[in-house]
């Protein structure tokens, strides 16, 4: 079979001929369809990310959207290496696919994947989100952040709080349901103030960002030791993408109400995210998420792998 193949980490995937996957006991093979590429998948190919294949070479991508031996269409994720999705053929636990409808596009549903399990994986998996809550998405201008607003209301928030780098996306947020939007283009002690007023009827944070962003929002919950204690505030760390550590005072964690959680592969259990991604099809038929996407034909990989970031999710058609 054909597939994009990680032959070193420094390198792009290359589109090369290799032997196709046997099913196990309990597996099944699928004929691939369409396999998104996330900034997970690129960490995982280059070797950064803590999930990252150790063992060279191996296809990239762990979720896609593929057809059985029975012809019955999944979405799937959680494959067996050195095997991905970025395949004409890959291999799969049967119990980690959930079908997909007929209204489901192939490439929509490869690319609400990754999202799903950073919104609704990260809501109900780890925050254990309830109706009525407040919640702040810092780095809400991206695909991730952006379905993060349309769950949060969805799921029945009260409020919801939106940052962002991007002030002319920011501006177009309220329409997926944000309240308020806050621009991390600002003074330092300006965005400070904001973080303070913001986080006044919020007990959620999911954070997409981490970074200085972060650092103000976890100094903003900071208490003075309050006889009555602080607020909870649920803080899930989901992205990473505006730096991968900040100064964390220890005096800021106990003298707030700040919980602070990470929510990915390893925090989140395979049942989890098979139930979190379970409710986010099941939704689909009643909200359109904010999702564009951008089909290119698997032999593109290597040259589409380098592409700059327009907004729409690259989309690999075996």
């Amino acid at each position: 079979m054909r597939a994009a193949l990680v032959e070193e980490f420094r390198f792009p995937p290359r589109y090369r001929e290799t032997s196709p996957p046997v099913a196990n006991d309990g597996e099944m093979v699928l004929q691939v369809r369409a396999a998104a590429l996330s900034n997970l998948v690129r960490s995982q190919a280059n070797g950064s990310h803590y999930s990252s294949v150790t063992k060279l070479p191996f296809t990239p991508g762990n979720d896609g959207v593929g057809v059985d031996a029975d012809g019955t269409r999944v979405y799937f994720f959680s494959l067996r290496p050195p095997f991905g999705s970025m395949a004409e053929l890959s291999v799969v636990s049967r119990s980690m696919t959930i079908p997909l409808g007929p209204d489901i596009d192939d490439a929509v549903g490869a690319a609400l994947g990754n999202p799903g399990l950073a919104t609704w994986g990260a809501l109900l998996g780890r925050a254990n989100f309830q109706p009525g809550e407040g919640v702040l998405i810092n780095g809400a201008t991206g695909i991730a952040g952006k379905q993060a607003i349309q769950v949060a209301k969805y799921l029945g928030a009260s409020r919801i709080i939106a940052t962002g780098r991007d002030d002319q996306v920011l501006a177009q947020l309220g329409v997926l349901g944000a309240n308020e939007t806050i621009s991390l283009r600002q003074p330092e002690e300006n965005l400070l103030r904001s973080f303070r007023s913001g986080l006044a009827g919020v007990q959620v944070v999911l954070d997409y960002l981490w970074g200085p962003s972060a650092e103000l929002i976890l100094k903003a919950a900071a208490g003075h030791g309050s006889p009555q204690g602080e607020p909870r505030i649920r803080f899930v760390q989901i992205g990473s993408i505006s730096g991968n550590a900040i100064t964390l005072p220890a005096q800021l964690l106990r003298s707030s109400g700040v919980e602070l959680v990470g929510s990915g592969l390893g925090s989140l259990s395979a049942e989890q995210i098979l139930q979190s991604l379970t409710k986010m099809f099941a939704a689909i038929t009643k909200v359109h998420f904010a999702i564009d996407v951008n089909p290119v034909p698997l032999a593109e990989v290597e040259e589409a792998w380098t592409w700059k970031d327009d907004g729409r999710r690259i989309v690999f058609i075996p």
